[in-house]
């Protein structure tokens, strides 16, 4: 699976999680318990994390992860001004994306959602369980005269 359908899923997994939460422990979208709010907070920048990878399929992914997290920030900044309140009595989906008030716990949360999404890009981008490096991998590859792509992955060769 590509990375951009790969957050194609995320996205729908983190929103589905989120409104999941709020349907069983609240009933209301718009339900204001600890629960709700804390896991909506972590799941909205998953979201928010898989947009930009969306967007920006080749971003690595600590640079997606901290577009992600200034995107969190400064969205919760913005709420310090009656603009986000404003909006939210229109619209509850505006609520949802914009929120009503700013709340530290929610600065605190963002990483949350975001930091295990970018180490399992990370780990995933370097092999996952193959602990041997790309130079090690490439060079193994090659001693066994096999062609190798730019991770240093046989692709084709002698079999061993």
């Amino acid at each position: 699976m590509g990375r951009r359908a790969s957050a194609v899923v995320v996205a729908g997994v983190s929103l589905g999680v989120a409104f999941g939460i709020r349907a069983v422990f609240g009933g209301r979208l718009d339900n204001t318990g600890a629960l709700q709010q804390d896991s909506g907070t972590a799941l909205y920048a998953s979201a928010v994390y898989a947009a930009v990878v969306f967007l920006r399929p080749r971003i690595p992914p600590l640079v997606a992860g901290a577009w992600a997290l200034g995107f969190c920030w400064a969205v919760e900044a913005l709420q310090l001004t009656s603009v986000p309140r404003t909006l939210s009595e229109y619209s509850i989906v505006l609520r949802l994306m914009l929120g009503r008030a700013f709340d530290w716990t929610d600065v605190w949360w963002y990483p949350v959602g975001i930091v295990p999404l970018v180490a399992a890009e990370v780990w995933r981008a370097s092999g996952g369980r193959d602990h041997a490096g790309p130079q090690q991998r490439h060079q193994d590859a090659a001693e066994g005269g096999a062609v190798v792509d730019e991770r240093g992955d046989r692709v084709a060769g002698d079999e061993a």
